[in-house]
C-alpha cells in the first residue's frame, strides 16, 4: 500500500482564538480557549491530486468554496485546542492521501457459472414442485 504523509505550512492555516460553547462554569466566559481552524484548499500546496480527492470527501467540516473548518474546544487551554485542531486536519489531509487500490474486474470461472446454473436449476424444480396437485 502507498502511504504518503503530507505536511502542512502553518502559513497556509488561518488560526483564530473563539469563546468555547457549553458547559465550563465562569471560566468558559472570560477566556477565549477554542480554536477556529480555517484552510482553503485551493490555494495550499498539496499535490493537485490530493486536493481533488479532499475536495471530494464530501466531509461536511468543508464547505462549498473548498475551505475546511475545524473548531476545537475539547480542551480547557488554547495550547492544547490548537494542538487538536491542526492533528484532526492532519488526519483529514492523510485520509484523501492515501490512493485506493484500482479494482481490477474479474469474471466467474466456467466451472463457477455451471454450479450457478445447475443451483438454479434444482432450486426451480423444488418450487415447481410445490404447485396444486390435479388428481
Amino acid at each position: 500500500m502507498h502511504r504518503v504523509s503530507l505536511s502542512i505550512r502553518e502559513d497556509e492555516v488561518e488560526l483564530s482564538a473563539i469563546r468555547a460553547q457549553g458547559a465550563g462554569g465562569q471560566n468558559v466566559n472570560k477566556v477565549s480557549s477554542a480554536i477556529h481552524l480555517r484552510f482553503d484548499v485551493a490555494a495550499s500546496s498539496l499535490p493537485a491530486e490530493v486536493k481533488a480527492r479532499l475536495l471530494a470527501l464530501g466531509d461536511q467540516r468543508i464547505t462549498r468554496e473548498g475551505v475546511v473548518v475545524i473548531k476545537a474546544q475539547q480542551y480547557r487551554t488554547q495550547e492544547q485546542n490548537r494542538a487538536d485542531a491542526l492533528a484532526r486536519l492532519q488526519a483529514l489531509v492523510d485520509a484523501a492521501a492515501h490512493v485506493p487500490k484500482l479494482r481490477k474486474p474479474t469474471q466467474p470461472s466456467r466451472a463457477a457459472r455451471r454450479r450457478r446454473l445447475e443451483d438454479k436449476a434444482s432450486r426451480s424444480a423444488v418450487k415447481a414442485g410445490r404447485g396444486r396437485v390435479d388428481y
